[in-house]
């Protein structure tokens, strides 16, 4: 089998602007793509670019897929390592689009083997519940955020802080007064604090009863984490700190956190996605499966991925739910309330809205 040519796609989402801790986000700046071959079988893969995170724009995207999809094209889309290889070869970095090739060739190789990409990736059917993520407001306003999803079914809540310290205390004081205690609450600081703010603030905040709090400080203080991570009586759990399986194996060597955060934009995809899970495996650390702003083509993906990953233990795979103004998505995973599936269909199981890429700026490689 060969790659024939990829189509690019523009794929903004428009949304209700989400804020965290490193920015406001005013649309999914996300790039879709489509892997054709010679065997009649194409292959998808979406992305989802946060540059106040990863660094890259939906325009780095685009400029590097016209790349990536010259150096692929002609090459056997099923020898998956290669494949991504050549890209690194190419490229160091660029993980978000890097993903979305990743994603495309994943697909075409489960279609190939006619089976679901769970199934494909050696994995079965499980209970998966994700969590709801509040963005950063008013301690009022996050308590009301949170009262809605509460009445709504929602059973974990996701906290994103990393502002003013006092504030951000504030904030989870509110919510835990106003859902009560059988919620689970899990925070997200998105490297928002210095080392004593954030030791001050995960000692004041665990009598609110907190799962665990991601990625608490700059990835640059990360040798202070070990310290962090002893005097804690919050779990911590490393996102921004953790891209590949290398950063993994780092962490947990250092004693630096108590569980890891995978996401497709900063492990560029699922092969790497394995080697980080693999690392936690052998360590006995429990992962979350993370994800951006994708639409529910890449949370597909994501919840296949996790089917076939027993290690990862928490589902953060709610950025459908959060916002999105449009669903330009057939198929795909489904929402339960807040437990989620996939379909039996083979590959990944969704496909873009032919509707919706028709007013998408697209090129052909």
């Amino acid at each position: 089998m060969k790659i024939t040519h990829t189509e690019i796609y523009r794929f903004s989402i428009p949304m209700e602007p989400f804020v965290i801790a490193t920015g406001t986000m005013h649309f999914a700046q996300n790039v879709l793509i489509r892997i054709y071959t010679d065997a009649g079988i194409h292959g998808i893969g979406e992305c989802s670019a946060f540059p106040m995170i990863v660094g890259e724009t939906q325009e780095t995207c685009i400029a590097m897929a016209k790349d990536f999809a010259a150096i692929l094209k002609g090459k056997d889309p099923l020898d998956i390592p290669e494949r991504m290889n050549d890209l690194l070869g190419y490229a160091d970095h660029n993980n978000t689009i890097k993903s979305a090739f990743d994603m495309a060739l994943f697909d075409i190789a489960a279609k190939n083997a006619k089976l679901p990409l769970y199934k494909f990736l050696g994995g079965q059917k499980r209970t998966i519940e994700t969590d709801m993520t509040i963005g950063i407001d008013t301690p009022e306003g996050m308590a009301a955020t949170a009262l809605k999803y509460k009445s709504q079914g929602c059973r974990i809540i996701k906290i994103k802080l990393g502002k003013k310290v006092h504030d951000d205390i504030e904030r989870v004081k509110h919510i835990r007064e106003a859902v009560g205690e059988e919620l689970t609450l899990r925070l997200d600081a998105n490297q928002g604090w210095s080392f004593d703010d954030a030791l001050f603030a995960l000692g004041e905040l665990e009598k609110y009863n907190i799962e665990f709090c991601e990625q608490p400080m700059r990835t640059w203080y990360d040798d202070k984490l070990p310290e962090l991570n002893v005097n804690s009586p919050i779990k911590l759990m490393a996102d921004e700190s953790c891209y590949n399986h290398h950063d993994a194996r780092k962490l947990i060597n250092s004693q630096s956190t108590t569980y890891l955060n995978i996401k497709f934009s900063k492990s560029g995809g699922i092969l790497e996605a394995q080697k980080i899970h693999e690392e936690a495996l052998q360590r006995g650390v429990k992962c979350m499966i993370g994800s951006m702003l994708e639409s529910r083509i890449a949370l597909s993906a994501n919840l296949h991925f996790a089917l076939a990953s027993p290690n990862v233990e928490f589902f953060d795979l709610d950025t459908a739910l959060l916002g999105h103004l449009v669903d330009p998505v057939v198929g795909g995973l489904t929402y339960n309330g807040y437990f989620l599936d996939v379909p039996e269909e083979i590959g990944i199981g969704a496909e873009a809205d032919e509707f919706f890429l028709e007013k998408c700026e697209s090129w052909m490689v």
